[in-house]
């Protein structure tokens, strides 16, 4: 379920970018049908299981909801302006910003060994952001989108994991899709362009896919620790790219390869791999 919602989030983004590519809509645009069909799909479920959507905090749903919106927002963008490995790369840094921020909400301590995980992923995020070692003035716009999605994205979770202490995921879930798609469509209330022809046929795809991806994870986490599916969920960091070299012709540089290691074994570090190994040689 992992592997299959992991490729399915890579494969939306190849129309994303054949939207964006090929038509004036934008990646904020392309957000706001995927809250709105979210929205859609959520309150049918709701209303036809008769489930009654009550808040018991409503500060970390409302703060899920808001820094889910963003961070979606900059990865469309990110999927826009730059390759759709490097976005899907530095997207999935976000399990170590989790680590950085977490403290700041929850009050949780860190662990001295996670710092050496966050070196290993910024210089992973350099060479993935710097192809050709130039610098880093000259940054792509869409990687720095790609990148703040990732940020944003480790606030979302955060408030996520502490929303799912006293909240219903359907409650959290209907006011995420609600807030998505009032933010995204103001922002693009004086710049909409009607999806016409194949291109309203990606989009409708796209939201599909994202959207059983969503529950596929959701599902599949339930099934799985926590650190074995998120070194699962990194598989959407291959998919990408080989999806980006079929489809786009993406160039697979050696900086690329490094980066995507650094962050990989980043990944695996701040989700507890490294340690869990060294547990089970000593038993």
């Amino acid at each position: 379920m992992l592997l299959t919602a992991e490729f399915l989030f890579a494969l939306s983004t190849v129309f994303v970018k054949y939207v964006t590519n090929g038509s004036e809509i934008s990646g904020v645009e392309i957000s706001f049908f995927r809250f709105l069909t979210g929205l859609i799909l959520t309150s049918t479920y709701i209303k036809s299981t008769g489930k009654k959507v009550r808040m018991i905090k409503p500060f970390n749903i409302y703060m899920r909801g808001f820094f889910n919106t963003v961070s979606v927002i900059f990865f469309f963008l990110g999927v826009q302006y730059t390759t759709i490995s490097n976005t899907n790369l530095l997207n999935m840094t976000y399990p170590v910003f989790v680590f950085i921020i977490s403290p700041l909400i929850t009050k949780e301590k860190i662990r001295g060994d996670l710092f050496i995980y966050l070196f290993s992923v910024l210089a992973g995020i350099y060479l993935v952001v710097s192809p050709s070692g130039s610098s880093i003035t000259n940054v792509n716009m869409g990687d720095i989108f790609a990148l703040l999605s990732g940020i944003t994205a480790g606030f979302g979770i955060t408030y996520l994991r502490e929303a799912r202490k006293t909240d219903h995921t359907y409650t959290i879930l209907i006011y995420l899709f609600t807030i998505g798609s009032i933010f995204s469509g103001l922002l693009i209330f004086n710049s909409f362009i009607t999806p016409q022809g194949i291109y309203l046929w990606y989009i409708l795809l796209i939201a599909v896919l994202s959207y059983i991806g969503q529950v596929l994870l959701t599902t599949g986490y339930r099934c799985v620790s926590a650190t074995a599916g998120s070194l699962i969920s990194s598989a959407r960091i291959v998919f990408a790219i080989i999806l980006g070299v079929i489809f786009f012709s993406e160039p697979v540089t050696y900086r690329i390869i490094s980066g995507s290691i650094l962050i990989m074994i980043s990944l695996a570090g701040v989700n507890g791999l490294f340690r869990n190994l060294i547990s089970i040689k000593k038993r």
